[in-house]
């Protein structure tokens, strides 16, 4: 996956728009309550196809939520991390990791197109491979986190107040 979605979510938009589908800027869906259905990603990465599929089902408006990495978001890991009680070569590993991060603030990670059918969420996700590596990063993190005690409401300090990202 490249490094920055920002001209395929230019795309998306141009051909949603070509084809009088309308735009509904949104939050992520890909985790709401109810019975959401995932686009194949991996194997179909082409959005036009998801939108042809929009299209056959009659779906005149799409909801599209991109995502950029923002620094805070690797700044309270790394504060997360310095929390931590354990080996010193396995943090050392993992702040480096992080700070190598930082070279993609500002970049769109993730691209997510959902429209809705009947009771049903259909999503087409997309993230690039840098960000997937962040997500499996944090939940590391995470896991480390919840087996130590820290005597405070753990999802307080969790980098996503206890919500992970969704994924493909």
């Amino acid at each position: 996956m490249q490094l920055n979605l920002n001209s395929l979510r230019a795309q998306i938009e141009e051909h949603l728009e070509s084809r009088g589908i309308v735009v509904f800027p949104s939050l992520p869906r890909a985790g709401d309550i109810g019975a959401t259905v995932h686009w194949d990603t991996t194997r179909n990465p082409d959005f036009k196809a998801f939108v042809a599929a929009a299209e056959a089902a009659g779906v005149r408006m799409m909801t599209l939520f991109a995502r950029e990495l923002e620094d805070d978001l690797i700044e309270d890991t790394l504060e997360q991390l310095g929390s931590l009680n354990f080996d010193r070569d396995e943090r050392r590993v993992m702040e480096s990791r992080l700070r190598e991060m930082r070279a993609y603030a500002g970049f769109t990670c993730e691209i997510e197109l959902s429209f809705d059918q009947g009771a049903r969420v259909f999503v087409f996700d997309l993230q690039t491979e840098w960000f997937s590596d962040l997500n499996d990063l944090i939940d590391q993190i995470e896991d480390l986190y919840d087996t130590e005690d820290h005597g405070e409401d753990e999802d307080d300090d969790l980098p996503f107040g206890g919500r992970y990202l969704p994924r493909n």
